[in-house]
């Protein structure tokens, strides 16, 4: 069975930054729009994992031993005001303005463009977003592209995966909602903004999964 180095085809000695790498590479080989297979993807998306969580695990041969860990108390559902970054130029709003969700609250957008969901248990911003009933763009699932990233404006999301991202993007508050997990009790996102012209590069086509997002 093919280690996960295998898989991503680095040295059993490469870094941190030679595995981002090697997992970027290795999603637009696999992923099924580009000519590749679902099956290959999720063995790349998986072999990523595992080696994301060695600095908390032992790797023997390959499988992961999960070092014990103290059960912790379930946490509180987070509130999530959400706003649709596709409207912004009906109404010359722009991600600087300070009373973004207010000017939203101002004027009669459609359900799906403004609105809150709650974000329960181990769910991600966009799992919470998707059994709330919202269609939120995404693609890979795997923190290897940019269709699924959000604008935070208020609270903050913990990522396994967030190598997509410059530091110059985290710094704006982007993030990835397909893996990122609130740690805080309030989140104020803007949706869909993969449509900005500094996302461009860091798309990948459409998932065949993927929901329209609607307006």
């Amino acid at each position: 069975m093919a280690s996960p180095y295998d898989i991503l085809r680095v040295d059993s000695d490469a870094d941190a930054e030679e595995i981002k790498q090697a997992y970027r590479d290795r999603v637009k080989e696999c992923h099924p729009d580009l000519g590749g297979s679902e099956a290959a993807f999720k063995r790349v998306e998986r072999a990523y994992e595992q080696l994301s969580e060695a600095s908390a695990t032992d790797q023997l041969d390959g499988e992961t031993v999960v070092a014990e860990q103290e059960t912790a108390p379930e946490p509180e559902p987070t509130t999530v005001d959400f706003l649709n970054y596709e409207v912004f130029d009906d109404y010359g709003w722009s991600l600087e303005d300070d009373d973004l969700f207010e000017k939203a609250a101002a004027v009669d957008l459609p359900e799906a463009d403004y609105g809150s969901f709650e974000v329960e248990g181990d769910e991600t911003l966009l799992e919470a977003a998707e059994n709330s009933g919202f269609a939120w763009p995404f693609a890979c699932r795997g923190g290897a592209c940019a269709n699924c990233a959000v604008a935070l404006l208020e609270g903050e999301l913990s990522q396994l995966v967030d190598h997509i991202l410059s530091e110059e993007m985290l710094d704006q508050g982007i993030r990835l909602s397909c893996n990122g997990r609130p740690t805080a009790d309030e989140l104020q996102v803007v949706y869909n903004i993969k449509h900005r012209p500094d996302l461009d590069d860091l798309r990948l086509p459409p998932d065949r999964f993927e929901k329209a997002t609607s307006r």
